[in-house]
């Protein structure tokens, strides 16, 4: 039996990739090059939404831009079953969007809201960023936190617990991790966008 080419194959995982990408009238539409961002099938990805090169939304996850901007930049992975939504804007008026750097972890999940986070920031399983918090670059969310409104994890530390808290400076075999983690993560999004095959 003839298979299809890959590059057909390919083709036709962008086409139904799309399925998953929402425009709202009047807000915007997502904005990324489908041969170069894996989006999985399951994923929503919802308004004024942008993912730079190299990066991955897994799974179940839903990312809803809608009353302000989601801006993802390249080689972050957002992982299975993650929310990211925004706020319009804080009790002083400032634009609330939730702004994601490059070479960015972020483990399965996650909730982030009207957040920024910084290059090369690790967010674990299962925490939650709340709106108006900065995670500096190189900085640490433990898995199950809860980083509450407004703080902001400076770069090279490890925050943990609900509040979250500092637990103490990354190790520099800890920082070395960070980018490694985001390289491996762009390196198995490329395994899925290229040999993902629905069977049923």
């Amino acid at each position: 039996r003839e298979t299809p080419e890959r590059g057909t194959v390919f083709a036709m995982l962008c086409a139904r990739r799309r399925l998953s990408t929402w425009a709202l009238e009047g807000i915007g539409k997502p904005n990324f090059d489908a041969s170069k961002v894996f989006l999985a099938p399951s994923a929503s990805v919802v308004g004024d939404v942008t993912i730079g090169n190299g990066s991955s939304v897994w799974y179940n996850c839903v990312l809803r831009g809608d009353v302000n901007e989601i801006r993802i930049g390249e080689e972050t992975n957002i992982q299975d079953g993650t929310v990211i939504h925004v706020a319009k804007h804080n009790a002083q008026g400032t634009s609330l969007p939730t702004v994601i750097g490059n070479q960015v972890t972020v483990g399965h999940m996650a909730l982030l809201h009207a957040c920024t986070l910084e290059d090369l920031s690790f967010v674990g399983m299962g925490a939650v960023v709340m709106d108006g918090c900065v995670m500096s670059r190189g900085s640490m969310l433990a898995a199950g936190s809860l980083l509450t409104p407004g703080k902001t994890i400076p770069s090279g530390e490890i925050w943990g617990g609900r509040p979250a808290r500092y637990m103490r400076d990354l190790t520099e075999k800890e920082k070395d991790f960070l980018p490694v983690s985001a390289k491996k993560y762009a390196e198995l999004a490329s395994v899925h966008m290229n040999n993902l095959v629905k069977t049923a």
